[in-house]
């Protein structure tokens, strides 16, 4: 493996993406841990440090997806960071997957060549 700081992927293995990231990783022979954040909850500051680190606008790490119409959620109601954390920290399967965070930087992979951006 060739990096000294490993890379990180919040990772679910039920999602192709998330899946691909993971692949690309491997193929690469990048240093990487995987964090199945379904199975390893993550705390406020983990949250808060991923939105940190992400470029863009705080709700895209929230999936407006078939689960978020179930539970009849508002996007308008999760616009800044507090109020992201806040539902994920309730919600962890909105989470946009997969997130890789390397060298205080993130990326949402989707789709997983986004990772390329990261990476260099």
């Amino acid at each position: 493996m060739n990096n000294v700081q490993p890379v990180t992927i919040y990772h679910n293995p039920v999602c192709s993406n998330s899946r691909g990231a993971l692949q690309i990783l491997r193929d690469r022979g990048i240093d990487h841990v995987v964090v199945e954040y379904l199975q390893q909850p993550l705390s406020r500051a983990d949250f808060e440090s991923i939105l940190a680190m992400l470029s863009g606008d705080p709700t895209e790490l929230v999936r407006q997806d078939k689960r978020f119409k179930e539970l009849a959620l508002d996007a308008g109601a999760y616009a800044t960071p507090a109020q992201v954390v806040a539902l994920l920290l309730e919600h962890p399967e909105l989470m946009q997957r997969p997130v890789i965070v390397s060298r205080g930087k993130a990326v949402i992979a989707r789709p997983p060549e986004k990772l390329a951006e990261l990476l260099g």
